[in-house]
């Protein structure tokens, strides 16, 4: 049993080793990002390739918004359009742990990116296995890899499964996924942890630094149409890519009754870029594996703490409360309009 003064020591040594990723750098962040493109995703994929600050080491994909096939292609068709060739497209898993796999055609488009046709790629698949290839990276650059899950976690539970030493050499993981305020695919559990929930429970167990960009603040970070008024003024090949796929978002936003589409993804990568973007509190969050109306839903601990409980008998008495060691930098606001503004300022025109 964790005593309060324990719990506490624990929790600073935690906190003072996860804020030492976020030191500033003169250099580029060595960034991996697993993806299931996606709308969403492909914008996010266009921010990081023109965002300095990122040196995109490869794009891993995995099953989740569409299969595998359809993951891969997308992928390759967007750092084709950005003449970016020299970055590996991995494939990865084609189904969660331990079910069947959802796909969301219906808020990406039958193709995953909007409908909008990307011509044939000019850039071609790397052979490895996804996590094969995380791992191999990992190694390459010890202590300096930023994991980027924006997809179902399947591909990073499967490597570190394989090879759980990465989890020392990795820099910090932010990811897209979860929520403190409800989710998406269901009224608990975020699409991201839903499609895979035995594999974010991994992910969130490991102890590497960690942040999770959820719903709750993606939600109100929103492209609208002004600001994609502002975007359509500027041309260029990923320009107009991108016009045509945020041009699908907000219009499917706006028949469900939204104000703009959510920036999911691409958040999760400019925290990336510039951490000041989200404000994060620190939290144990556990992975609901079973419940009937819970199953992936992402349980925060905003305390950090719960009740201790002693058997007396037939019955247990609380007496008095033990502290739980938070594993997760929760954002728990985002500067959203300096956000879709550095979004634009980095499309437009390219």
């Amino acid at each position: 049993m964790m005593t309060s003064v324990r719990a506490a020591i624990l929790m600073g040594c935690w906190l003072i080793s996860a804020a030492s990723v976020f030191a500033a750098s003169d250099s580029p962040r060595k960034v991996i990002i697993d993806t299931d493109p996606g709308a969403d995703d492909a914008m996010a994929i266009l921010l990081a390739l023109n965002s300095p600050e990122l040196d995109v080491k490869a794009l891993t994909v995995v099953a989740g918004n569409v299969v595998i096939e359809q993951g891969v292609e997308n992928a390759l068709k967007l750092v084709s359009l950005a003449g970016r060739c020299d970055i590996p497209i991995a494939g990865g898993a084609h189904q969660p742990l331990a079910q069947k796999l959802i796909t969301a055609e219906y808020f990406h488009g039958k193709n995953g990116l909007g409908d909008v046709e990307l011509p044939s790629p000019a850039c071609h698949a790397d052979t490895r296995f996804a996590p094969d290839l995380t791992i191999e990276l990992i190694h390459r650059y010890p202590h300096d890899i930023t994991l980027v899950p924006i997809g179902p976690l399947t591909n990073i539970a499967l490597a570190l499964a394989k090879d759980p030493s990465i989890v020392p050499l990795v820099k910090e993981v932010v990811l897209m996924g979860g929520s403190i305020s409800g989710g998406n695919a269901t009224a608990a559990a975020e699409a991201n942890i839903y499609n895979d929930p035995e594999a974010a429970r991994a992910i969130f167990a490991a102890g590497w630094p960690l942040t999770m960009v959820g719903l709750n603040v993606t939600e109100r970070t929103l492209f609208t149409d002004a600001d994609l008024n502002e975007l359509a003024k500027t041309h260029g090949r990923e320009n107009n890519c991108a016009v045509g796929v945020l041009k699908f978002m907000v219009n499917l936003a706006g028949k469900l009754g939204g104000a703009g589409a959510a920036m999911h993804d691409p958040l999760a990568v400019g925290a990336a870029i510039d951490r000041s973007l989200i404000a994060t509190e620190d939290m144990r969050v556990e992975i609901e594996t079973r419940g009937e109306f819970t199953r992936g839903e992402t349980v925060a601990s905003r305390h950090n703490s719960s009740d201790l409980k002693v058997l007396h008998g037939e019955r247990y008495i609380i007496e008095g409360v033990e502290a739980v060691r938070p594993n997760a930098h929760v954002a728990v606001k985002s500067d959203a309009r300096r956000f879709v503004q550095l979004f634009i300022s980095r499309i437009a025109g390219k």
